[in-house]
């Protein structure tokens, strides 16, 4: 009879948790996406770089890899390939 009360009770505890952990998933994700709303989209944050004129591919490689194309960087030699965490 003990055990069963036990039992219920982490169940219970356990639903709780979880109901309480998707307000909080609910939240962020509106947040996200109001942040993603405000800046038009993900990329171009406040201090962001412009990737107007930019290729498909040039943007992914940005988004994706943190690779900025050479002819951006202007003539000043950058220090590295331009890649964020590059190997």
């Amino acid at each position: 009879m003990k055990a069963e009360y036990i039992i219920s009770a982490v169940l219970i505890v356990l639903v709780v948790i979880s109901v309480t952990q998707i307000f909080q998933i609910s939240s962020l994700k509106n947040e996200i996406s109001e942040k993603n709303a405000i800046s038009g989209n993900a990329v171009s944050i406040s201090g962001g770089i412009d990737t107007a004129g930019w290729t498909e591919n040039e943007k992914m490689n940005y988004e994706m890899h943190g690779v900025i194309p050479a002819r951006v960087e202007g003539s000043s030699p950058s220090s590295g390939s331009g890649m964020v965490g590059g190997c």
